[in-house]
């Protein structure tokens, strides 16, 4: 294993169930959608709601708000994996089965890609530049080395990767949340644990 740093994330998210199915997904991108309106968005979320569903959320009740993308088709989730020559974790695949992308997230990631764009950090442009800026300073070789193996799957400031040559026995792959501005990632156990860290942040925010 590098030597990274320890995830800051939450205890509770230690023990985060994984979310591997469409259906578990969609549960739980409705609760973080309803939270992210109500802690973090600016009333674009809001507006085809009414006042009386407004309150709800806003008391921490459930309305069924959806701020996800379509599901993808089980066909370009095959083809983006064909691509890129792997199978995406189970997590991941259910991701994307239940939305193909997230645009409102929580900290300094500005989506998550859709199936089709999800691309290796190295090939990226911005992933692409990182790679070469540490590969140009003495004693990084482990970092660049994980940089190069792992796969992009969200950015904005910051970047989510996933490392497909560290796999769990639930066939999940460690998952990183990298901020250049600090230049150390944060290893998470997979894909979801990702999404529950900002999704306690919030919740914190709320009390």
């Amino acid at each position: 294993m590098i030597g990274m740093s320890e995830s800051t994330e939450p205890e509770e998210n230690d023990v985060a169930v994984v979310l591997t199915t469409p259906e578990e997904w969609r549960v739980f991108l409705e609760r973080y959608g309803e939270l992210y309106a109500v802690v973090r968005g600016d009333g674009e979320e809001l507006a085809d709601l009414d006042d009386d569903q407004i309150e709800v959320l806003e008391r921490g009740g459930r309305v069924g708000l959806w701020l996800g993308e379509a599901p993808a088709r089980e066909e370009a989730l095959v083809a983006a994996e064909e691509r890129l020559g792997v199978r995406f974790p189970p997590s991941l695949r259910g991701f994307f089965l239940a939305s193909n992308g997230w645009t409102r997230l929580d900290g300094w990631v500005d989506e998550v890609y859709s199936c089709d764009r999800v691309v290796w950090m190295r090939d990226s442009e911005d992933g692409g530049r990182v790679v070469d800026v540490y590969d140009s300073i003495p004693d990084n070789e482990d970092i660049v080395e994980l940089f190069r193996r792992s796969i992009e799957i969200a950015h904005g400031e910051d970047f989510w990767l996933l490392d497909p040559t560290d796999v769990g026995p639930d066939g999940e792959w460690a998952a990183y949340a990298f901020p250049p501005k600090y230049g150390v990632p944060e290893e998470y156990p997979d894909f979801s644990a990702l999404f529950h860290d900002g999704y306690e942040d919030m919740r914190e925010d709320m009390d």
